[in-house]
C-alpha cells in the first residue's frame, strides 16, 4: 500500500472513530449530518472517472442517483448498494466506484440513497433497497438483466435484500457481487480477534458500537441484518471479496461457505494483504482496479447465464 493510500485509509478511519462519541452521547454537539457531510467528501475524493454523468432519480419514493456512462454497451442495470455501516454513507460519495463500474460494464448504474441509522434503524436501510429494486422491475427491467454490488454494509444488503425480495416473491437479479461484506453482525468471526491490528480501517469495539446504533433492539443474528443467517437457497450467483487483512475475513468466509451450503453459486476471493473495501482505490493501487475487474467479469457472466437460461425456457 503505497503512502497517499495509506493517508485515505487513515483518513477513512477517523472519520468513522468520529461517530462513536456521538452515538455514545458522550459528544452532544457535533450533529450526524455534519459526519456524514464530512464522510462524504471524504470518500469523494476517490473522484468519478471521465465518460460518465450522474442525475438525481426517484426509485419508487427512495432517492437515488442514476450514473450514465457515455458508452452504453448493454441494456442491463447495475444496483449498488453503498456501506457505510448503515449509518453513514450516501451516492453522493460514491461516484468514484459506481462511475467505474458504468464504464467497465457500460451499463447504468443506480444507486439508492436509502435512510440511515440510528435515526431510522433496522430494516430501513432494507426496505428501501428493496423497495428501489422492486421500481427497477416496475420500470420494466427484466430480474435477468439487473445485478447487485456493494461494499461492507452494502455487500451484506447484496445478499440480505435479495433474501427480501425472494420472501416478497418477486423475481431475482441475476447475479451478485459482495464486497467486503459486514455478513455477521455479532462480530463471532476467529479474524475479529486475529485480524486486530492489521485491519487498518476497522477495530471490533467501533464495529460493536455501529451493529448496536443500528439494531436498536433488533438481535444481531436476525437474517436480514446478519445474512450468514439467512434462508439463502434459490439466491442467484454471488462473488464475495474480502482482504487477507479484515476483521470481516472469517465472516465473509463463512457467509460464503452459507451460499455454498445451500447449493448457491459461489466465488470466494481472498485478496493477499487488502484491507477492507480497497475498490475505492482503483486509481491508486493496482489490486483494487484488478478486483473491480474480476468483479465485472462476474457479474457480466452472471448476465449471460441468465439470458441463456432464459432462451432455454423459450
Amino acid at each position: 500500500m503505497n503512502i497517499e493510500v495509506k493517508m485515505a485509509v487513515h483518513a477513512w478511519a477517523n472519520s468513522l472513530g468520529d461517530l462513536v462519541p456521538v452515538l455514545k452521547g458522550i459528544d452532544t454537539t457535533t450533529r450526524m449530518s455534519d459526519i456524514r457531510d464530512a464522510y462524504a467528501h471524504m470518500l469523494a475524493q476517490n473522484p468519478a472517472p471521465a465518460g460518465v454523468r450522474f442525475e438525481t432519480v426517484d426509485m419508487g419514493g427512495v432517492p437515488g442517483t442514476l450514473v450514465t456512462p457515455d458508452i452504453i454497451k448493454t441494456d442491463a442495470v447495475l444496483m449498488y448498494i453503498h456501506g457505510g455501516a448503515y449509518i453513514v454513507g450516501r451516492p453522493d460519495g460514491y461516484h468514484g466506484i459506481g462511475g467505474n463500474y458504468a464504464n467497465r460494464l457500460g451499463a447504468r448504474v443506480y444507486m439508492p440513497d436509502y435512510r440511515l441509522a440510528p435515526e431510522h434503524r433496522f430494516p430501513a436501510s432494507i426496505n428501501d433497497t428493496l423497495r428501489a429494486y422492486e421500481w427497477l422491475l416496475e420500470q420494466n427491467v427484466p430480474a435477468r438483466r439487473i445485478a447487485f454490488a456493494g461494499e461492507s454494509a452494502g455487500g451484506a444488503m447484496v445478499v440480505s435484500v435479495m433474501v427480501a425480495a425472494k420472501s416478497q416473491g418477486l423475481a431475482l437479479p441475476a447475479v451478485g457481487s459482495s464486497i467486503s461484506p459486514w455478513a455477521n453482525l455479532e462480530h463471532t468471526g476467529a479474524s475479529m480477534s486475529n485480524r486486530e491490528g492489521l485491519d487498518p480501517l476497522n477495530a471490533k469495539p467501533v464495529l460493536d458500537i455501529l451493529a448496536r446504533a443500528f439494531l436498536g433492539d433488533t438481535l444481531a443474528n436476525h437474517p436480514l441484518a446478519s445474512p450468514v443467517f439467512a434462508d439463502v437457497t434459490g439466491l442467484p450467483p454471488i462473488l464475495v471479496q474480502i482482504g487477507e487483512n479484515e476483521l470481516m475475513l472469517s465472516d465473509a468466509m463463512r457467509l460464503a461457505t452459507h451460499l455454498a451450503d445451500n447449493r448457491v453459486r459461489v466465488n470466494l476471493e481472498v485478496w493477499p494483504a487488502m484491507f477492507h473495501a480497497w475498490h475505492f482505490y482503483a486509481t491508486r493501487l493496482p489490486e483494487a482496479q484488478q478486483a473491480m475487474e474480476s468483479s465485472v467479469r462476474f457479474i457480466e457472466a452472471g448476465l449471460a447465464d441468465a439470458d441463456r437460461s432464459q432462451a432455454a425456457c423459450t
